[in-house]
């Protein structure tokens, strides 16, 4: 029997056959255009459907545009949805076909439902088409002050929209205000959230612009303001509360009385079911009391409840989200969570991330309390099914040890580690083992009594073999087969594949070639020998610096290899202590669950808000303080220009003393030179590199590890303050004067900067953290440089460029 014949391929039911197939669609839609027979609009649904499936898979059905304008001429909400739909998504491809659509959309804007008028304005404001903003004016305007809540809900977002679209048509309609009057005059809230975001972000991107952005930015954030939001607060949605909230933290209350009274007024918001909420909330509240101690401490004894019970209800994810923030709040204060250690206990159906989180949690609030039952829970976890959680828990028992708490137990309980017979525990163990003997040197003893019976063989992650051959070397006199062990290790010195490995061998040879030369004597050569013909470049620089310094003199080379050893009291934290208040600071975000900065990982176009300069790269720096209390305005007089004046003026003369004292020492040195000169010659000005360049992450690195040279308190004249409402006028200000912006950012009245400056033909760099608030008119400078004998010299500098900010 033949092969029955391939048949073409038949089309799918969804999709269109040919030119022939939307031929007939436009007949059929043509046909019902303008009917009001009875069951018409049941046969438009149908066609509105299998058009709108056909362009939801990609297929370009925007030929039967005019058709599908000509049938939205009907009362069906369904069929209105339908070709707004439609409409929206072929006018932002082809701008000439949106024109069709102005006068249907107009007049639906007009309609007697307010749900047709609330869409057809929708729409109308979704075409985003540059051309049309004329048209969008009136119906908008008209949408404002509509009767309806859904259709004023829709118009505020749509002078939103028209923002973006043209920003000068909408200040020029003067939207802006009718938005600000509707947010404290109208009665549904949903209205009042929209008006308060739209302002927000009109405002924000309008900074940089006009001289009127920072004063509206201000009143938003103004005490009848913000007292209005919260005495309404109640009656907002879960998503208009935590909009609140945020802005409520940018507000800076004048004493403590309005404290209290703004954590009273949001006392009830901590229990609210939504975690959203209750986040905004805690951020609130520990903004609030971030100057006030005692009470600051008090608010994580008051939030400490509602966040455990948000954790212990709801999806994983949420326990996560909420867990995270928890996990910020105990490495702050984690006395504050010492008792409630059991509530960080894992259990057996959590996913691994919330159990690693509570495990860091577990190790911050171990005190001498609680260290028992703690440790006695992590080490249940060491026989876990989960392999990275085992591993995590063993670590989390030597941190607890490296804590001073009850090491005695602790040290006993990872001996017992070392004898698992699981290879992954053995691994951890060791690097822990090695940790502790660096801390509490006592220990050796009874560690390596347990390290000696381990083989060598079956340690196979680079880092705990590592560790054993540190100890190796550390403890060879006390193991008595250390120099065999470490002889069979350099003989398979071609199988092993860590540098890291390698070096700590080349290491730990010499220092047992110190304790045992004669058993370690042609171990040692072999494994120098092998180090210089490594392909590393450190293993081999470090076996050609040992050759050399044992050639030179074998009693210096100990000196220098294996000196005697303090015990380590303190070991480095991997993130530093201006990260972790960075990340405080960015309270309720996704910086607490990524546990770092959000400059860390957005986009630079995307910061928001702060505006960064051309060199900036891949650094920023995020939004001041909000915290910090403004002091008094001070009045537009030259009483702060005349005092900095005078210390510059004494500053000089302090300078001149000190010249007029050093001629005269070298006088009595014998150099013929007169005591007190007519006319001193003057320093030698320092001169900087107008071209400099320095990438962020090097600036980050010297940021940290320099010392501050130099701190002090400048004073800024009433143009400056009145310059400053653009900060890229200050960055170009500086620029003229060769000290560079590497990253600003902030919000009225608090801009911080980061400055970087180069001396001329030289590789010494200045680096310059300078917060200014225009409401005092101070900026506090920090001063951090590589040659601290001329950060006097570039003080004075950066001290004149900036008193000249303003002045035409």
């Amino acid at each position: 029997m033949a092969p029955p014949a391939q048949s073409q391929r038949s089309p799918s039911p969804s999709q269109p056959s040919g030119k022939s197939e939307l031929s007939d669609l436009k007949l059929q839609l043509r046909k019902f255009a303008g009917s009001r027979a009875p069951g018409v609009d049941d046969s438009k649904r149908e066609l509105f459907k299998k058009v709108i499936s056909y362009m939801t898979i990609g297929i370009d059905v925007s030929s039967l545009f005019g058709e599908m304008v000509m049938c939205s001429a009907t009362s069906d909400i369904v069929l209105k949805k339908m070709c707004y739909l439609y409409v929206g998504n072929y006018a932002k491809v082809n701008p000439d076909l949106a024109l069709l659509t102005i006068n249907f959309l107009q007049r639906d804007c007009h309609d007697q439902d307010p749900m047709i008028r609330g869409l057809a304005l929708r729409s109308l404001c979704s075409l985003r088409v540059a051309n049309l903003v004329e048209y969008l004016v009136g119906p908008l305007g008209s949408g404002l002050k509509d009767s309806n809540s859904y259709v004023r809900m829709v118009a505020v977002i749509g002078v939103l929209k028209l923002y973006h679209i043209s920003a000068s048509t909408c200040i020029d309609a003067d939207f802006p205000s009718m938005l600000k009057h509707l947010m404290l005059n109208d009665s549904d809230t949903q209205v009042v959230a929209n008006c308060l975001s739209a302002l927000q972000e009109i405002w924000s991107a309008e900074a940089s612009r006009s001289e009127e952005a920072p004063r509206e930015r201000e009143a938003l954030i103004s005490k009848p303001v913000i007292y209005y939001l919260l005495n309404r607060i109640k009656e907002f949605s879960e998503w208009a509360q935590c909009l609140v909230l945020e802005l409520i933290t940018k507000y800076v209350p004048s004493d403590s009385s309005e404290i209290f009274d703004i954590m009273n007024l949001l006392e009830d918001r901590l229990q609210h079911a939504n975690g959203a909420v209750v986040l905004a909330t805690v951020k609130v509240f520990l903004q609030l009391t971030l100057s006030m101690t005692d009470v600051h401490q008090q608010v994580y004894e008051r939030i400490k409840a509602p966040l455990l019970t948000l954790v212990s209800s709801g999806s994983p994810e949420q326990s996560y989200a909420v867990l995270s923030h928890l996990h910020l709040l105990v490495m702050r204060a984690p006395y504050v969570f010492s008792s409630d250690y059991k509530h960080f206990y894992c259990q057996y159906n959590e996913p691994s991330y919330v159990k690693r989180l509570k495990l860091e949690m577990l190790t911050a609030v171990a005190n001498e309390s609680n260290t028992y039952e703690i440790v006695t829970e992590l080490c249940e976890y060491a026989a876990n099914v989960d392999i990275p959680i085992a591993r995590e828990s063993i670590r989390a028992v030597g941190k607890i040890a490296l804590q001073q708490y009850d090491v005695n137990a602790i040290v006993d309980r990872l001996l017992q580690f070392l004898e698992m017979d699981k290879d992954y525990v053995t691994a951890d163990a060791l690097v822990l083992v090695k940790d502790l003997l660096r801390k509490y040197p006592q220990w050796s003893h009874d560690c390596i009594a347990v390290v000696g019976n381990i083989s060598s063989k079956n340690v196979q992650e680079p880092k705990a073999k590592a560790a054993l051959i540190w100890m190796l070397g550390e403890y060879s006199q006390d193991m008595q087969d250390a120099p065999y062990i470490l002889e069979s290790l350099i003989e398979n010195w071609d199988e092993e594949h860590s540098a890291e490995v390698r070096l700590h061998l080349l290491t730990a040879v010499m220092k047992c070639f110190f304790k045992r030369p004669p058993e370690t004597q042609s171990a040692l050569g072999a494994a120098l020998a092998a180090g210089v013909a490594d392909f590393h470049q450190d293993v081999h620089d470090r076996a050609l610096f040992y050759h050399r310094i044992l050639r030179y003199n074998v009693s210096v080379a100990e000196r220098v290899v294996n000196p005697p050893k303090q015990a380590v009291s303190v070991f480095a934290d991997t993130q530093s202590s201006e990260i972790k208040d960075r990340i405080f600071e960015e309270f309720n975000s996704l910086s607490v669950l990524y546990q770092k900065p959000s400059y860390m990982f957005i986009d630079k176009e995307h910061r928001g808000p702060p505006e960064f300069a051309d060199e900036l790269g891949n650094l920023s720096i995020g939004e001041a303080e909000d915290n910090v209390v403004p002091s008094q305005r001070v009045e537009e007089n030259d009483k702060d220009l005349l005092l900095t004046t005078a210390e510059k003026e004494e500053t000089r003369g302090s300078t001149g003393h000190s010249q007029q004292a050093s001629f005269g020492i070298d006088d009595l040195l014998g150099l013929g030179m007169p005591a007190v000169p007519d006319a001193p010659p003057s320093p030698p000005q320092l001169k900087l590199n107008a071209k400099a360049a320095l990438d962020p992450s090097t600036f980050q690195q010297k940021w940290r590890q320099l010392p501050v040279a130099l701190s002090q308190e400048l004073s800024l004249s009433p143009q400056a303050i009145a310059a400053l409402t653009a900060p890229q006028a200050l960055l170009r200000h500086m620029q003229s004067h060769s000290i560079h912006c590497i990253a600003s950012g902030g919000q009225s009245p608090n801009f911080k900067f980061f400055f970087f400056a180069q001396k001329y033909k030289e590789s010494s760099n200045y680096l310059v953290e300078c917060i200014i608030n225009t409401s005092s008119a101070k900026a506090q400078v920090k001063i951090k440089a590589d040659d601290q004998s001329t950060s006097q010299a570039f003080s004075t500098l950066f001290e004149s460029a900036l008193s000249k900010f303003g002045i035409p």
